[in-house]
């Protein structure tokens, strides 16, 4: 049974996208997104090697919502997110290198081979936190938000998550805080309408979440997730809306999720999830698709994407080669980090 089918329009409503964004900014989008998914399929190919010691949850279907996201922000703005890590991680800043050698527990890992592919941070980046509890990096960033506004910083923080969190406690809690203090949020929930094998509708009521949001007395927005520009304007919207002391805005971007809920390769054929709702879904991929758009505008061509393709695959290669070769954690790093009275 297909659950969940594709809601967007597209690209219909951009007629002009190179008068409007410029064609550098549109490239950059592409190349992005083609960046994020070209890491992700090297990391599911050599998976099965077990040479990185972490879960890995991947986002390949979803890189659209963190490149449009994070393409608003400026560099010292703070993002937060859950345990699927990557998309954000990479579309904020982070260095590819440092990201591989943490997911292959070296001690030169951008949390030291602490935190594996599920805790991922990057103060450099502006990576401030990730959870791999659900809903659990919602009230750090509520609170982070609290303090740019005590201490008067042009500062916006966004907070990722999936449409699972909203069914925490705390994320209602956290929305009323933010309302009531006019913080400096941005709540983004990518809905792909599965919490690891249990579909939305055996969790939730049949609701809108963006409804459901707009409760909490903040602006509310449902964007295309697979439609990069979509999610860029919104976001700009409301990061503006924050810098400029107008308070949160949450925002449901509908996303899709090509493979499992956790490791390499798709679960479709378990049965939680139609085999044709997820072939339906890559019908819409949010690169192809893209592509398909730029190409018909004269913003890009076959040519400059495979110049792109090139140089990305030389850059995951040579990653990959730095983090094998990377060195391993020693005994002595247990005691580094560690306090006690």
């Amino acid at each position: 049974m297909i659950r969940y089918t594709y809601s967007g329009s597209g690209f219909s409503a951009y007629s002009d996208p190179i008068g409007v964004y410029g064609r550098e900014r549109l490239q950059h989008f592409f190349r992005a997104m083609l960046r994020i998914r070209s890491i992700e399929e090297e990391i599911e190919k050599r998976y099965h090697l077990d040479q990185m010691k972490t879960p890995i949850h991947l986002v390949i279907g979803q890189e659209a919502a963190a490149v449009g996201a994070c393409a608003t922000l400026r560099i010292d703005d703070l993002v937060y997110c859950s345990h699927r890590t990557h998309g954000v991680y990479l579309a904020k800043g982070g260095d590819l290198k440092s990201m591989l050698c943490e997911m292959h527990c070296r001690r030169n890992g951008c949390v030291g081979s602490r935190g594996g592919s599920m805790h991922i941070i990057d103060p450099s980046a502006g990576v401030a936190s990730t959870s791999a509890i659900v809903g659990g990096a919602i009230p750090i960033a509520t609170g982070s938000a609290l303090a740019s506004k005590m201490r008067g910083e042009d500062r916006v923080n966004v907070v990722f998550f999936g449409e699972a969190a909203t069914e925490e406690g705390v994320c209602s809690e956290s929305l009323n805080f933010a309302t009531l203090k006019g913080l400096p949020i941005v709540f983004f929930c990518e809905n792909n309408f599965y919490s690891v094998q249990s579909p939305l509708a055996t969790r939730q009521p049949n609701r809108e979440l963006q409804r459901w949001a707009e409760g909490h007395g903040l602006p509310a927005v449902q964007v295309d997730g697979t439609n990069v520009l979509s999610v860029y304007d919104a976001c700009r919207a409301a990061a503006e809306r924050a810098r400029s002391g107008g308070g949160p805005t949450f925002i449901e971007a509908r996303v899709y999720r090509f493979r499992a809920h956790g490791g390499a390769g798709d679960d479709s054929r378990t049965g939680y999830r139609d085999v044709a709702e997820r072939e339906a879904w890559e019908r819409v991929c949010p690169l192809e698709s893209y592509f398909d758009f730029l190409k018909r505008k004269g913003a890009m061509s076959d040519a400059e994407r495979e110049r792109m393709r090139s140089e990305i695959a030389e850059e995951v290669s040579a990653a990959i080669e730095f983090a094998l070769a990377s060195e391993e954690p020693r005994e002595s790093d247990l005691y580094r980090h560690a306090y006690a009275d």
